[in-house]
């Protein structure tokens, strides 16, 4: 989406087609803006991966 946005795709276009919001879209490009597509799904899997860790530990902590 971003890449598109960048190739003077309206921003307004770009968001219609994918059905999101433009504040959606800026908040995501200001997220994943400089990234690679390889580079964002990665960020996102470690993004999960500390999510469940922090789970497991408030889990943990509150059990003792």
């Amino acid at each position: 989406m971003i890449k598109e946005q960048e190739a003077c795709l309206p921003t307004v276009e770009v968001c219609r087609k994918h059905g999101l919001s433009p504040a959606t879209f800026y908040k995501l490009k200001a997220k994943y803006g400089g990234l690679e597509v390889s580079d964002a799904r990665r960020l996102r899997q470690l993004e999960d991966e500390n999510g469940k860790l922090k789970r497991l530990l408030a889990e943990g902590s509150g059990s003792v």
